[in-house]
């Protein structure tokens, strides 16, 4: 059995259509940020004062990345602003999600930021642009994190069925 989801993107092309609905009605635009956030299996944000921190992703036993989701032109300032907040909220890692490819200001930016290095593992890139094509292509490995946690959500307890018949031992 086939079905299809209306409504979310699945490809690049109905993300570009979401973000452009986005900027005609701020609802789309949010819509879009939570969905790309959950593209790289992060935690969205609440919208009030976020500081340009869209969602989150937790790494080894207490790091946090930060992740920044833009649908419009980009550029190089807002790899520093991205920078700027992850001193101020002390993330270890920044991810700056893109519609658009990055263009070179903003690589040199992003490596400046150098390393991120945790004991047992590969230091990765504190900051790393990740575009929609790529998170699309590949989920949450279009990220480099060491010791990823996918437990930032709560899972519910596990129910028994108290009525069920018991078996026999025979």
């Amino acid at each position: 059995m086939t079905f299809t989801t209306h409504g979310v993107p699945q490809d690049l092309s109905g993300a570009r259509d979401l973000a452009r609905r986005g900027q005609e009605d701020p609802r789309y635009y949010y819509e879009f940020e939570k969905w790309a956030v959950a593209l790289l299996s992060g935690q969205p944000t609440k919208r009030s004062g976020d500081g340009g921190i869209d969602g989150n992703l937790y790494f080894g036993k207490t790091g946090r990345a930060i992740i920044e989701v833009k649908s419009g032109k980009v550029g190089t300032p807002q790899i520093a602003r991205l920078r700027g907040a992850m001193e101020r909220h002390r993330a270890e890692i920044g991810v700056f999600l893109t519609l658009d490819p990055p263009n070179k200001g903003m690589v040199a930016e992003a490596a400046a930021a150098g390393l991120h290095e945790e004991e047992g593992f590969t230091p990765v890139p504190r900051l790393q642009i990740v575009t929609i094509e790529e998170a699309l292509q590949l989920r949450d490995r279009a990220v480099r994190l060491p010791a990823r946690r996918d437990d930032a959500y709560k899972r519910a307890a596990r129910e028994e069925d108290r009525g069920a018949q018991g078996s026999l031992d025979i």
